[in-house]
C-alpha cells in the first residue's frame, strides 16, 4: 500500500481554480431533482390555455407531484444527463353559455408517468383525466387534449433540452470556461496541462477482442421461487404491466416481437426454453438506428424454491444517438431497479 501522499496521481482529482481537469480524471455529479421541480412549477403553473374561445376556459393550476431522480454528470467537459420522472399537474376548465353563465366547472390532472433520458427523442405518454364525466366534462377534456396537451409537451421538450445543456450545472461550466480563458489570456501564465498519455491494459484488450463503443452488462440475482415461475413472469405481458406499471406487449414464440416500458424497449425472441433460457434482441428507441443488443437470461434451480438468474446483456452502446454516455449505466440500473427488484417487491420472491 502506498504511503500518504505517494499514491498514483492519476486517481487524484483536484479542484483547481483554472477549471482544468487534472489528467482528465475529473467527474462531477449534480443532483437536479429540486431544479427540475422548480423548472416545471415555473413553466406549468398558473398558465391560461383557453380564455373564452368557444365559451370554454382552460387553465393549468399547479405541479401536484414530481417524483423520481434527475442528475447531470460532467466528465472531461462532456455533459451526461440522467433522469426518470413522474410528473402530475392539475388543471381546471369551465364551460359557459352565451350569456356568460357557468354551465360546468371541473378540474382534472395531467399525468406523465415516465419522462426519461432514454427516450429523450420521443414525446412521453400523457394521461389526462377530468372529474366531471358528463357531456360538458368530456368536451372540456377534448379541448384540453387539443390545446393543453401540446402546451405541456412543449415544456417537457424544453426540459429535455435544458438537461442536455447541463441543467443547473450549466452555470458552473460557463464560469469555469470564463476563468480558464481569462487565465490563458492574461499576463500570468496558466499552468501547463499534463499531456503524457496513459494507456491502460483493459483498453488494449477491448480493442483486440470487443467491439469498440459497446459494453457487456453481467448480473447474477437469486430469487426464492421456482425457475419456471420466474420465467413465466418475464414472458407474461400482464405481469410485466403489473410490476413495471407500464404498457407491455410480449410474444411467447421464437421470432415473436415484444415491446415493453411503454414502447421504449423493443425486440424479438431468439431462443426460449421454458424455465431455463431466454435469449432476445433488445434495442432502446434512443439508440442510434440499426443498433441491437443481445440479452441472455439463464435460469438455474440449485434447490427447489431457489432460482439463480444470470444476465448477460451484450453489445450495449456506450452512447445514445444524442451523444449521452449514460446508456450502459441506465441499462444496468433498469435491470436492477425496474425489473429484478420490483419482481421481488411485487411477488415476494426475495432472498
Amino acid at each position: 500500500m502506498a504511503k500518504m501522499g505517494e499514491g498514483d496521481k492519476r486517481w487524484i482529482v483536484e479542484d483547481r481554480p483554472d477549471g482544468a481537469n487534472v489528467h482528465n480524471w475529473h467527474w462531477s455529479e449534480t443532483d437536479c431533482l429540486e431544479w427540475s421541480r422548480n423548472f416545471f412549477t415555473k413553466t406549468l403553473s398558473d398558465q391560461t390555455l383557453l380564455n373564452g374561445d368557444g365559451d370554454l376556459f382552460l387553465k393549468l393550476i399547479n405541479v401536484e407531484k414530481l417524483e423520481g431522480e434527475a442528475y447531470v454528470n460532467v466528465r472531461k467537459g462532456k455533459i451526461i444527463p440522467g433522469y426518470e420522472l413522474n410528473l402530475v399537474v392539475s388543471w381546471e376548465g369551465e364551460a359557459k353559455d352565451s350569456d356568460g353563465n357557468s354551465l360546468v366547472k371541473s378540474d382534472g390532472t395531467v399525468d406523465i408517468p415516465y419522462i426519461s433520458d432514454e427516450n429523450a427523442d420521443e414525446d412521453p405518454e400523457i394521461r389526462v383525466t377530468v372529474k366531471d364525466d358528463g357531456p360538458i366534462g368530456k368536451r372540456l377534456k377534448e379541448a384540453f387534449l387539443a390545446q393543453g396537451r401540446p402546451f405541456v409537451l412543449e415544456k417537457v421538450r424544453a426540459y429535455v433540452s435544458a438537461m442536455a445543456s447541463g441543467g443547473p450545472a450549466k452555470e458552473e461550466l460557463e464560469v469555469k470556461q470564463v476563468v480558464k480563458k481569462s487565465n490563458g489570456s492574461g499576463g500570468e501564465k496558466a499552468p501547463a496541462a499534463v499531456t503524457t498519455p496513459v494507456v491502460e491494459k483493459k483498453e488494449v484488450v477491448k480493442k483486440g477482442k470487443k467491439k469498440e463503443g459497446f459494453k457487456t452488462i453481467t448480473m447474477t440475482e437469486k430469487f426464492s421461487c421456482r425457475a419456471r415461475d420466474l420465467f413465466e413472469i418475464l414472458m407474461d405481458e400482464n405481469r410485466w404491466k403489473g410490476f413495471t406499471q407500464s404498457n407491455a406487449r410480449i410474444s411467447k414464440e421464437v421470432n415473436g416481437e415484444f415491446s415493453i416500458f411503454d414502447g421504449s424497449v423493443t425486440g424479438t425472441n431468439v431462443e426460449l426454453q421454458e424455465g431455463k433460457l431466454i435469449v432476445q434482441k433488445w434495442r432502446f428507441g434512443s439508440w442510434p438506428d440499426g443498433i441491437h443488443s443481445m440479452v441472455r437470461l439463464t435460469f438455474d434451480e440449485p434447490e427447489p424454491g431457489v432460482t439463480v438468474v444470470k444476465l448477460v446483456h451484450s453489445d450495449v452502446p456506450e452512447e445514445d444517438r444524442y451523444g449521452n454516455a449514460t446508456v450502459v449505466e441506465n441499462t444496468e440500473r433498469g435491470w436492477r431497479d425496474l425489473i429484478f427488484h420490483r419482481i421481488r417487491a411485487i411477488f415476494g420472491f426475495g432472498i
